[in-house]
């Protein structure tokens, strides 16, 4: 079924000329392999908007929809932290009139609205396929700490269980998983389960060229997925 999902929004991707996938197609892949990611709607104008956040609860995030902008943060595209439908309708007419300065002729096919994720440990789960090798899974310190620290751990995909724990432990921050100085250990558990469904997606569907969830949120108990990206083979 998570193939034929697959086929059908590629498909879909395909007929409108593009290699990369909504957030919205996205998380429905995601939670066909049983995923967690936050709770989201599409919104085509301002009043969908207040319809899909008073469905899913404040507070809520909004990020522009559109297969031309794919780092949204860059032209103003992502706005968080939207507490009630008064702030909620300024946040989206701002957030459509960043976009429209930055990419005056960038096609917008609407506005995400997800609920906010409780805070909690920024992790980065990804696979990129390689030519030798396959699709490789990558585990790391996630959000801001990506690029600065570069800390993390491949393995080939599929995986199991156990190397995904070890992937998750062989970090060289895995300290900070494991409850540093009073903080909340993290449920590696959860974080394994992402692992394996993620190998299982990649594989099944080779198709994907790359795959970013950035930042999945672990806690002491689960993990959330606040975005993703998934890029794949065209042809």
């Amino acid at each position: 079924m998570s193939r034929n999902l697959f086929l059908e929004i590629t498909g879909k991707a395909r007929s409108e000329g593009r290699k990369t996938l909504s957030f919205q197609e996205c998380a429905r892949l995601c939670g066909s392999y049983g995923i967690p990611i936050v709770d989201s709607g599409l919104a085509k104008n301002v009043e969908e908007a207040v319809r899909v956040a008073e469905k899913i609860g404040y507070p809520v995030a909004l990020k522009v929809e559109s297969s031309e902008i794919l780092h949204k943060s860059d032209v103003g595209g992502v706005l968080l932290n939207i507490t009630d439908g008064e702030s909620l309708r300024r946040a989206y007419n701002q957030l459509v009139e960043n976009v429209r300065k930055s990419k005056p002729g960038a096609n917008i096919d609407g506005v995400s609205v997800s609920r906010m994720a409780k805070p909690g440990k920024e992790l980065i789960i990804g696979a990129n396929k390689d030519r030798t090798f396959g699709h490789v899974l990558l585990f790391g310190l996630g959000g801001i700490f990506t690029e600065v620290f570069e800390d993390f751990s491949l393995r080939v995909a599929p995986i199991y269980k156990e190397e995904a724990l070890e992937m998750i432990n062989e970090i060289r921050g895995a300290k900070i998983l494991e409850g540093y100085r009073g903080t909340e250990k993290v449920d590696k558990d959860a974080l394994a389960e992402i692992l394996m469904a993620i190998g299982r997606m990649v594989t099944e569907n080779p198709e994907i060229t790359s795959l970013d969830l950035n930042p999945v949120i672990g806690y002491s108990r689960g993990a959330t997925v606040v975005d993703v990206k998934v890029v794949f083979d065209s042809q």
